[in-house]
């Protein structure tokens, strides 16, 4: 196998456009060390003997259930993994809580419930409270004595979140704030016991603050009756003249929108590790149900239909996966880069979200729209049965459709992407100006015919390298031609995010097979290589279809020609035998009866 040199650099934020990764850099699930899988298990047990037998009740919001599993989540440490150890956490590295929010993710309404008090309930006070807040809060967090619950969303203001109505003025002994307003769509609004609630200071200085929910004036509405997640508390929330202390102001006045919009990058990352784990988990139902059920006189799982199902769950979810842990690891190093630096954990570790919310964005989008693949090829799985409430990948199709409006719209998180990428490189953050113009010199020279290595997936490592040439090609061409009228063309951005997420998605997969290839013997490495090619197979005609919807928006006569050449050029990848590969695939799921990579 191909020997890989070591390399300490840790990339900037959408860098992975312009520079090659090393192998050996990146974290994958298989370097987990024992501690880290021991914490894993305690979750996946968690998950499996408290929730698994109690999700009908669960579901039914049965009086104080939710309550009580976030205490005994509590007592097992569960809550506390992600907060420092002088306010009452475990301290737990970034990689550590990946691990656990995979499992953590196969929890259904509990899942939701467990991610809004740990991730946007908690960590805006870890990140932005001062001590007095932390000390005061982050230990009954961490123990699961308090609730939490994230209050942005209102009636009229969900994606464009700086529109909210609700008002804060000054009290007259200038001791508290006075708010009123109304929230919506909050999960664990009808048990928790503080609120990280936004509201506009004087009608105009968009500032966040910590509610207590015994304050008088405040009140809950109903339980929303949702599609899915049922056993989830969803409330409207109502602010009548509520007093708030003004030492409950969270960061400063005017300026709420950085906690709002930083604290997001660190859910759409969890969220994006937690539905691949809840796909590994729906992925495994499939199998074993096409292990038992019967047609024609044989088992629905040796049907090449059935096969190629299951092959493409797995080959996402190793994908997905590759993925998470690859970004997990570079937001941990970068905190650890900070606290180097002499950061304190909460600072290093808000602004390694923030370097990486490019990277964070793309994973939300890709595990959402990864899971609901996986659930709805699941119902197919099951026929009829799937449509049955009496099996368990109803419950599953219906809890995965929130996934693409949680944390951002996969639509606000598709044109934020790009956005990002032209203010980084605007600011001189990224340098993606040299290598664009240097790919402008090389499409009007004559194509190169040299073959690629026989090196491990060298044509798919050239396919990649090729891919990031055809975004920079379109990215570059796009901003030249529309300038600031850029931003009012969404289709176009967001043809180039899916360019970048697929070729991101790709080079995840290619890294950790390339890493497993110095740890697995040969007949174990096989079945990563061969997910890792036909995921590149298919990528690569996705990649070729987006450029030419996204050139064909802008582009006309002689540049049209040209582009469209380009891209032709960067996207050539020669077809493999995609049927026998996923029927390789299917064979291994099949043999093991589960998930298995």
């Amino acid at each position: 196998m191909e020997n890989v040199k070591s390399n300490s650099e840790v990339i900037k934020g959408g860098e992975f456009l312009i520079k090659e990764a090393d192998p050996q850099s990146i974290f994958i699930p298989e370097d987990l060390s024992e501690e880290q899988k021991m914490m894993a298990e305690t979750a996946k047990e968690f998950i499996e003997k408290e929730i698994w037998p109690k999700l009908n009740a669960i579901d039914k919001q049965e009086p104080n259930l939710t309550v009580s599993l976030m205490e005994k989540a509590g007592e097992l440490g569960l809550l506390s993994t992600a907060i420092p150890e002088e306010y009452g956490g475990l301290g737990e590295d970034f990689n550590s809580n990946t691990a656990i929010a995979m499992e953590m993710g196969k929890g259904h309404s509990f899942g939701v419930s467990y991610a809004a008090h740990t991730g946007i309930g908690t960590l805006p006070i870890l990140y932005y409270g001062t001590d007095e807040q932390k000390k005061k809060y982050l230990p009954k967090l961490a123990s699961g004595e308090l609730k939490s619950a994230y209050c942005l969303t209102e009636p009229t203001s969900g994606s464009d979140a700086l529109s909210a109505k609700t008002t804060a003025k000054l009290s007259d002994d200038k001791k508290y704030y006075i708010l009123n307003g109304q929230k919506m769509w909050i999960t664990n609004g009808g048990f928790a016991d503080i609120l990280i609630t936004f509201a506009q200071v004087d009608g105009d200085k968009f500032t966040c603050f910590i509610i207590d929910a015994n304050s008088e004036g405040f009140n809950r509405g109903q339980e929303e009756n949702k599609m899915g997640i049922k056993g989830s508390s969803t409330r409207a929330l109502f602010l009548d003249n509520v007093k708030v202390p003004v030492e409950n102001v969270l960061g400063e006045i005017g300026k709420g929108h950085y906690i709002a919009f930083n604290i997001l990058n660190v859910g759409r990352f969890k969220l994006g590790a937690m539905t691949t784990g809840s796909a590994k988990k729906v992925s495994s139902l499939s199998i074993e149900y096409a292990n038992t059920r019967k047609q024609f006189g044989q088992l629905i799982s040796n049907f090449g239909a059935i096969k190629h199902k299951l092959a493409e769950q797995a080959i996402r979810i190793f994908v997905s996966e590759s993925a998470t842990y690859r970004v997990s690891n570079l937001i941990n190093k970068k905190i650890k880069e900070h606290q180097a630096q002499g950061d304190k954990y909460e600072q290093a570790a808000l602004k390694a979200a923030e370097e990486y919310a490019i990277e964070c964005a793309m994973l939300k989008v890709y595990g959402s729209e990864m899971l609901d693949y996986v659930v709805d090829e699941a119902v197919q799985i099951y026929g009829g049965y799937g449509y049955s409430e009496e099996y368990p990948v109803a419950r599953a199709y219906r809890d995965s459709r929130i996934n693409r409006i949680f944390e951002g719209t996969n639509e606000i998180n598709r044109l934020l992407t790009v956005d990002m990428l032209i203010k980084r490189s605007m600011k001189g953050r990224i340098d993606l100006m040299t290598p664009a113009l240097a790919i402008q010199k090389e499409l009007m020279s004559v194509p190169s015919f040299d073959e690629s290595g026989d090196e491990l997936l060298a044509k798919e490592k050239k396919a990649i390298s090729n891919a990031k040439k055809a975004i920079l090609m379109i990215a570059g061409s796009a901003v030249q031609k529309l300038m600031e009228k850029l931003k009012d063309e969404q289709e176009i951005i967001m043809n180039v995010t899916d360019m970048m997420i697929e070729v991101f998605a790709c080079e995840s997969a290619y890294l950790r097979t390339m890493k497993l290839s110095q740890i697995k013997k040969e007949e174990e490495l096989q079945p990563y290589i061969d997910m890792t090619k036909v995921y590149i197979n298919d990528a690569m005609e996705k990649i070729e279809k987006y450029g030419k919807h996204a050139i064909a928006a802008f582009a006309t006569g002689d540049e049209l020609k040209m582009l469209l050449l380009g891209l032709k050029r960067f996207t050539k990848y020669e077809p493999i035998n995609t049927i026998g590969l996923r029927r390789k695939i299917a064979n291994r799921l099949i043999e093991a009866n589960t998930y298995c990579f």
